[in-house]
């Protein structure tokens, strides 16, 4: 199984840490490094956008609950 296949079932932390890693592997690391990282960076790209889009809709639900409805004038 390769890492890419791997993604879906790391946790949100191990999706950043790999992130921020094959980015600075991409800019400092030696040829093969930085050519594991450009094929790993598209996917783990995706699939912490989609994590902090999930958030971002998760915590605008949980406010929109919390909010009192507004009254209406009779």
């Amino acid at each position: 199984m390769s890492l890419i296949e791997k993604l879906p079932h790391l946790s949100d932390d191990e999706v950043m840490n790999l992130l921020a890693n094959a980015r600075r592997l991409q800019d400092q690391g030696d040829d093969k490094q930085r050519a594991a990282a450009a094929e790993l960076l598209p996917a783990l790209e995706d699939v912490a956008n989609e994590r902090r889009a999930a958030r971002q809709q998760a915590i605008q639900a949980k406010r929109a609950a919390a909010r009192r409805p507004k009254s209406v004038a009779a």
